[in-house]
């Protein structure tokens, strides 16, 4: 039982902390050096070539230390980064149901919920998407949302134009 709960923590630990690098990443990375990849992602649906963006690297990158993670903790005695592989694996599917199926709608699995916090999260997301440059833009976190967001607005923009 000790293991299973000490293994637990790691897991969690490894998502909630995977929230704050996924912020970090979004605001200094792909606003930052990687802008070339992360730039069509903030273009309008109707002038992207085809599904994929150059934005979908991104994927790649965030797998890289998931994968490194559990290699390394089933190959050797830290057992323990296996679950940390585990944990990101976690945030990466709660990201691409989130942002890709939920806020984007690249695949039309559910609707948008009303709900206070699936409504903030729109319209923090509304409001990133409102700048089509790197410079600028607010809201970098996908899970934590600034409070301002769960007020009601006239403005928010959509992030599916």
């Amino acid at each position: 039982m000790h293991s299973f709960l000490y293994y637990t923590f790691i897991t969690l630990s490894a998502v909630v902390g995977m929230e704050f690098i996924a912020w970090f990443a979004h605001k200094y990375i792909m606003h930052g050096f990687l802008w070339s990849w992360h730039a069509d992602h903030h273009q309008p649906h109707h002038e992207k070539d085809g599904f994929f963006e150059k934005n979908d690297l991104f994927f790649l990158v965030f797998a890289i230390p998931s994968a490194t993670c559990y290699i390394i903790g089933s190959a050797t005695p830290h057992f323990w980064l296996f679950f940390i592989g585990v944990g990101i694996s976690i945030y990466g599917l709660i990201y691409f149901l989130i942002h890709d199926v939920y806020i984007h709608q690249r695949f039309k699995w559910f609707r948008q919920l009303d709900s206070k916090y699936s409504r903030a999260i729109l319209r923090a997301h509304g409001d990133h998407h409102a700048k089509q440059t790197k410079e600028d833009c607010e809201s970098f976190g996908l899970l934590v949302v600034n409070r301002k967001y769960y007020k009601k607005r006239k403005d928010w923009k959509s992030v599916n134009s």
